[in-house]
């Protein structure tokens, strides 16, 4: 499988999970929701949740032509940092915010991580 083959796949792949943000906070809410009730009880997780879901959308069809869409994909990669960096923090400072840090940072790190190696890798065999 080619690295571009690999990135079109993590595309598609971190795709479907952004997605499926809302249902991941049904199922674990202390790792993917920062607050008590229903995710659709709270406006700024809905837009969030907006926000994530038309990313998702935008990467799987990224994924397409993965170094056509290569600015798209360093905003995921940089934004998904910054997230977690921000959440990391205010799990941290937060009393009762601790899921966090097992749930939905690592998954940003992760993505990040995934996305940045193999942008790095594709770009260096194009």
């Amino acid at each position: 499988m080619t690295t571009t083959n690999q990135l079109s796949l993590a595309l598609r792949l971190f795709g479907v999970v952004f997605c499926l943000i809302y249902p991941l906070a049904m199922i674990w809410p202390s790792g993917w929701a920062w607050h008590e009730g229903s995710p659709a009880s709270n406006d700024y997780y809905m837009m969030i949740v907006g926000v994530y879901a038309t990313l998702g959308i935008f990467l799987i069809r990224a994924a397409s032509d993965p170094l056509r869409n290569a600015s798209l994909i360093w905003f995921t990669v940089w934004s998904s940092l910054v997230h977690a960096v921000i959440m990391a923090w205010e799990s941290l400072r937060t009393p009762m915010q601790g899921g966090h840090l097992m749930g939905d940072v690592p998954a940003l790190v992760l993505v990040a991580v995934v996305l940045g190696a193999l942008m790095k890798r594709a770009s260096a065999t194009a």
